[in-house]
């Protein structure tokens, strides 16, 4: 062999392939790198590797045909291999080679001007009777000629690049406004590729096949073909997926096919390999295209079915070996046969429903594919590259061999599910489409089959989700929560265990058993009938809002759900929905409400759920369109609420009407109406809020269609005798059970329950332990042990139901900033009669505004305004605008008085407005009519249920559009619930809805990480779902670079992981490009990232529609921006050169 020493004058997938050749034959290697490709793997591959070019030249030095020859004689090259794309077609490389006393492995530069120019190579076809497709006469020196020539051959045609393939400068032509838009932009990009700008035109054919035929020759005038692949799954006019041989072609035109081939080879005294490539319309009509004198991308799938090695061919036969030497083994035509089908798929790095936009950046995870009948020909692909927009975007190439296309696509979409490349955008799912469609498997594909199947680009988004929780947990440690203020470094956390069970035994029977085979009225009947006490248990609910600022995370919940309900099937329900719950587990915990509800019931399918439902207001703030309530009220009961209780902030039973029917009409779940108790009913100067008031309430919630009747005591102000007055008379007013909620922020709330259960109360809310008292619920397990021995007591397993206290005290403490600050019971409850609910969030958000030296006023400023307001019921959502009021007044040194003598110069807060407009309806009595006047200033408020002003949803109309705007970059199918979550809470959603789609399902995250990070070396689990958990250790956390990014390093199940993320403290200013305002029709930006490569207008020019503006170059391609609209170019934000992202502003037409 007088080969020796080959540089490959190429780069990435190309390069390792024909450098892996060489290593074979034992031919020692160069290879070549631009400064911008210094990390490329080809570099590394070969046994010397050079820079060429300067540090400022990411591409063109492989183009630099003098300082290409003088590296390889400098190193004593003995021959050079162009690979393909670059230079490779280039007959005036290989002649300077030649004139260097180098071997170029290729054909012979005379082979190459026959045939590596299309236009001279139609010739050669003409000759040789081949059918070709009609192309331009004259040269196309300018737009005038090819317009000209356009006419002379009839639209549509195809621009293309005389020298070079792969879709570079390649444009498909119907009407003379395409020509002319086109033509300039397709010659600079072919000039960029191929370092040639020569253009031609030819017919376009319609809907055909693209079938190539793989040609080998010998210096000695053998040649032979490799038989056929089918390259017609295309996009842009370059390859996506190759199939050899081909199918559902006939053997007719596959023979017709070969001997074209063989014989425009023939003709040319054709050496090396090289593809003859042509067009089959559906009549089965066979159009030459053209020779690529060179290896093709897609040689693979030849090499699979064939057996023989292309590479080493070239090599040989550049070595002057004849085909059938023992070395080659390529011997007569009847010889070389295909066995089976291969495939191969090209990976690259973009986006396919982005129009194909090419994605750079890091590549933060590389896990590739491997078994059997799979081959990887990778480019420069692995943890920690860099993708640049100066190169092509294709990663890996995936090859597949089966024994036939079937067992083949099978092996495909096995390797391409194998792969996990994060960081930047893939094609790996359009690729799984494409293979997978009835079509591609048919063999029935032609080469507009991508841009006439959109099926193809309804992608499955990969969900991502260790990449994703890896990101939050970086993101964590460097920056912290947001909704941590302050961390105690000392503090140490107990590990809380979760009482045993047995998993594998199923649940025992409990009340929502009970309520699905009796219905709610038996249910009902059956509970009055009870003698036993029954006992709701709020610790996932109500007691962590009170007690903790209702930031309890559903992680916490559904480890302890399931040994719940089987130790203790006899508790009647469980609160764990509805209430503020709703909307701070998407704004603080970056959770669903829904998948909390339904992770629980999954957990919990033998007892009944609760949830607190406020009337007109929903899981809101304000009052709603009545069919959303409606709508809500049935999502909530199908994803697993049992016990409604329905309450109105102002005790309006008008209010609360509706959504008692909507638990009686679309539900089979229990409507429990609320009375919501303030003030004190044995106080004789009481007249507002007295017994009779409330048994008055009672018979209106039971005629309105309540099953059960809840004593709503928000503020803890029931005391023990009043509870035994109140009780009796309902008991006497009403046949329904009676179920009583109370708050123990006075320490006296377990008294009032006993006087309460003497009374015959059915039912009372506790908490366990851990998570009771104070603002919370009285606790579970001191009531239970108080009705030990007694007429009406129900026995659980006292050591286990203590385990469950002690669980929560555990888990507790990993909440510690949330802790309302009340270490005591408190008789002042009886004056500001400040809900427990609300008391623990009063705190913090005063604490936020400067006030928490303060609360002591505040206090007693919400005292103040609710006299002012005249004595409201106070609950959600009235108690939030008395305690708005309150605070504001604080903030503003302002007194209740001040708001009477000078309101009509204060702004007051709008949900203080909104209150007296009559938005959460009307309170007792009426409001205070000339405070009312001064709030409102001129606005008229209204007088009757505020959602009867209010439009009904168009839930087919509204959900279609919420679908369509927030289904993009959403990894599961956009659900009602999700709807309502928006409509609900708009800002709300749509910042937690990014949040997801940024970090995934955090409720996965361990809370101690959730809230604190990680530390150095720590390891934590997180279980994706059943059967699949990640682990995750912190290895270490990098120093910021200039742009204030910290590299976090990561063990994920073993393998190192690296996220950067910018410090936020230290408050960096990066420059970057102004972004296009979208609601700014004047303004136009980069419609992807890469290079300014051309600015074709001037300040104050004047343009047209669709006249040309400015180019990007990117990924080797150029794309040409439009004006959309007439009108001057007001301004050109960027200079030529400049790189530019997605959407920064070029250019502002006014």
């Amino acid at each position: 062999m007088k080969i020796k020493k080959v540089l490959v004058a190429n780069r990435s997938e190309i390069a390792i392939r024909v450098l892996r050749a060489c290593t074979e034959l034992n031919i020692k290697t160069v290879a070549i790198y631009t400064y911008e490709d210094r990390y490329s793997q080809h570099r590394n591959k070969a046994d010397e590797s050079y820079q060429i070019g300067e540090d400022n030249q990411p591409l063109k030095p492989y183009l630099d045909i003098p300082q290409i020859i003088a590296l390889a004689k400098a190193k004593n090259v003995d021959a050079i291999h162009p690979g393909y794309g670059f230079l490779s077609e280039n007959s005036e490389f290989a002649r300077q080679c030649a004139a260097n006393g180098i071997i170029f492995i290729g054909p012979d530069p005379k082979v190459m001007d026959a045939l590596g120019d299309k236009i001279t190579a139609k010739k050669v076809a003409v000759k040789c009777n081949v059918p070709i497709i009609e192309s331009n006469k004259k040269k196309l020196t300018s737009l005038k000629v090819a317009l000209a020539e356009a006419a002379t051959i009839g639209y549509p045609i195809m621009l293309k690049a005389a020298s070079g393939g792969g879709g570079r400068g390649m444009r498909i032509i119907r009407k003379d406004e395409d020509l002319e838009m086109n033509f300039d932009s397709a010659r600079n990009e072919a000039l960029n590729a191929f370092g040639d700008d020569t253009m031609f035109l030819e017919k376009y054919v319609e809907d055909p096949k693209h079938i190539e035929v793989q040609i080998v020759a010998d210096n000695h005038g053998n040649i032979r073909h490799l038989h056929e692949r089918d390259c017609s799954v295309q996009r842009r006019h370059q390859k996506v997926v190759e199939i050899a041989p081909s199918h559902n072609v006939s053997e007719e035109v596959k023979q017709n096919l070969y001997k074209y081939a063989v014989d425009i080879a023939k003709e040319v005294n054709y050496n090396n390999i090289g593809t003859v490539e042509f067009l089959v319309d559906p009549d089965d009509n066979i159009y030459f295209i053209e020779v690529n004198p060179r290896i093709q991308v897609e040689h693979t799938v030849t090499e699979m079915v064939t057996g023989i090695d292309l590479v080493k061919t070239q090599i040989f036969v550049a070595g002057n070996y004849t085909l059938d030497s023992q070395q080659i083994k390529i011997y007569g035509q009847e010889t070389i046969a295909t066995y089976g089908f291969a495939l191969q798929c090209r990976l690259t790095t973009e986006d396919p429903v982005n129009n194909f936009t090419p994605d750079y950046g890091t590549v933060t995870t590389y896990r590739s594919a491997s078994g059997m009948g799979i081959r990887l020909d990778a480019g420069s692909i692995y943890q920690g590259y860099q993708v640049s927009p100066f190169f092509d975007s294709m990663l890996v190439k995936v090859s597949s061999h089966g024994r036939t296309l079937d067992g083949a696509t099978r092996k495909m979409v096995r390797a391409l599910k194998e792969f996990r490349i994060r960081g930047v955008e893939t094609n790996i799912h359009f690729l799984q489409n494409v293979i997978q469609h009835p079509t591609f498997k048919d063999g029935k594909v032609t080469v507009n089959f991508i841009q006439n199947t959109p099926a193809l680009f309804d992608i499955k988004l990969s969900q991502d989700r260790t990449s994703k929780v890896v990101n939050f947990l970086a993101e964590v440690i460097v920056n912290g929560n947001s909704d941590v203020k302050h961390i105690d470094e000392n503090k140490v956390f107990r590990n809380a265990k979760v009482p045993k069970f047995n998993p594998l035994e199923a649940h025992p029977k409990g009340t929502k058993d009970m309520l699905t085979e009796m219905g709610p009225e038996k249910f009902c009947a059956w509970l009055m009938d009870e003698k036993k006490i029954h006992y709701t248990d709020t610790t996932m609910r109500d007691a962590h809002q009170s007690l903790l600022a209702t930031r309890m995370r559903t992680y916490d919940m559904l480890r302890v759900a399931e040994s719940y309900a089987k130790n203790h099937p006899n508790t009647f329900s469980m609160e764990v929905w509805g209430g503020a719950t709703f909307d701070v587990s998407m704004r603080f915990l970056h959770e669903s409400p829904w998948t909390r509800l339904r992770e629980l019931r999954k957990a919990v399918p033998n007892i009944l759920f609760q949830m607190l439902l406020r009337g007109s207001n929903g899981v809101g703030y304000k009052a709603y369109p009545d069919n959303l309530i409606e709508k809500f009220v049935e999502k909530s009961w199908e994803n697993g609420v049992d016990i409604f209780r329905i309450f109105d902030s102002l005790n309006w039973v008008k209010a609360m009407e509706p959504s008692i029917n909507y638990v009686r009409n679309k539900t089979g779940g229990i409507a429990e109406a609320a009375l919501s108790y303030t003030g004190d009913i044995l106080d004789v100067n009481e007249t507002k809020y007295n017994l009779k008031y409330y048994t008055q309430l009672a018979k209106d919630l039971e005629n309105a269609g309540a099953h059960m009747i809840a004593i709503k005591d928000m503020a803890g102000l029931l005391k023990p005798y009043a509870a035994t007055e109140l009780v009796t008379a309902l008991k006497d007013t009403v046949k329904l059970p009676i179920h009583l909620h109370t708050h123990d922020t006075s320490s006296l709330q377990t008294t009032t329950y006993l006087k309460a259960i003497e009374a015959g109360v059915d039912v009372v809310d506790v908490a366990l332990g851990g998570l009771s008292g104070l603002t919370s619920q009285p606790n579970f397990n001191s009531v239970v042990e108080m009705m030990k021995g007694q007429p009406r007591a129900h026995e659980f397993d006292m050591p286990k139901l203590n385990q469950f206290s002690n669980y929560w005290e555990d888990t507790r403490e990993l909440y510690y900033p949330f802790e309302s600050g009340l270490k005591s019971g408190t008789a002042e409850v009886y004056r500001h009669e400040i809900p427990g609910g609300q008391y623990s969030n009063l705190r913090p958000q005063a604490t936020a505004l400067g006030l928490g030296d303060r609360f002591d006023e505040v206090k007693k400023m919400y005292a103040d305004v609710n006299k002012l307001f005249g004595n409201l019921i106070k609950v959600t959502p009235s108690s939030k605008v008395v305690g708005d009021m309150a605070i504001f007044l604080v903030t503003n040194e302002l007194t209740t008085e001040d708001v009477m003598t000078r309101g009509e110069e204060i702004s007051f807060p709008d949900s203080v407005i909104s209150f007296f407009m009559g938005d959460l309806g009307q309170p007792v009595g009426g409001f205070p009519k000339k405070l009312q006047k001064i709030i409102l200033k001129n606005k008229k408020p209204y007088t009757n249920r505020p959602n009867a002003h209010l439009a009904p949803t168009d839930f087919d109309k509204e959900f279609k559009a919420f679908k369509k705007k927030f289904q993009k970059g959403f990894t599961r199918a956009i659900e009602m619930e999700d709807f309502l979550s928006y409509t609900l809470y708009p800002k709300v959603f749509e910042k937690a809805h990014e949040n997801y789609k940024l970090y995934g399902n955090l409720a996965l995250v361990q809370t101690k990480h959730f809230f604190y990070g990680m530390k150095l070396r720590e390891e934590t689990l997180i279980e994706l779902e059943p059967g699949k958990t990640v682990i995750v250790r912190l290895l270490s956390v990098g120093i910021p670079n200039e742009l204030g990014m910290r590299t976090v390093f990561f063990q994920v199940n073993g393998e190192n992981r690296f996220v950067d993320v910018l410090d936020t403290s230290l408050n960096l200013k990066i420059e970057e490009n102004e972004k296009i305002d979208p609601a700014n029709d004047d303004q136009i930006g980069a419609p992807l990232q890469g290079s300014l490569y051309k600015v074709l207008v001037k300040k104050g020019q004047e343009v047209k529609e669709n006249d040309p503006l400015f180019v990007i170059e990117a990924m080797k391609m150029e794309t040409t921006v439009t004006a959309f609209k007439a009108g001057k170019v007001a301004s050109i934000s960027l200079k030529e050169g400049s790189m530019v992202k997605q959407d920064d502003l070029v250019i502002t037409i006014s």
